[in-house]
């Protein structure tokens, strides 16, 4: 049997979570992605280039570009557009490559 819309109505979704960015608690909803949370949040950057230091967020928004790229839970390098957003996610700038460098 197909639904309509009209089977929707009173639907309840999950309740909205938290997740942080530098420490920043930032509301997301399920489904969303980790990019799609800090764009709700008002922020737009979440990385910096390499050469230069730049700030970097999302560009193309379906992971080709890999402009979006965060640190997620301490794993740097995450494409944020794909990410799908979790309770208690913790979010960090990505600084340049994402790795620590070794000082000598």
């Amino acid at each position: 049997m197909a639904r309509t819309p009209a089977d929707l109505v009173g639907a309840q979704p999950d309740p909205p979570f938290e997740i942080t960015f530098d420490g920043r608690r930032v509301t997301a909803l399920p489904g969303q992605t980790v990019a799609a949370a800090l764009w709700g949040a008002g922020i737009l950057a979440w990385r910096t280039t390499r050469d230069g230091g730049r700030p970097r967020g999302a560009f193309c928004g379906i992971g080709q570009c890999y402009d979006c790229l965060a640190t997620v839970n301490g794993e740097p390098n995450r494409r944020a557009c794909l990410v799908p957003a979790r309770p208690g996610d913790a979010i960090t700038t990505q600084e340049g490559h994402g790795h620590d460098r070794l000082t000598v």
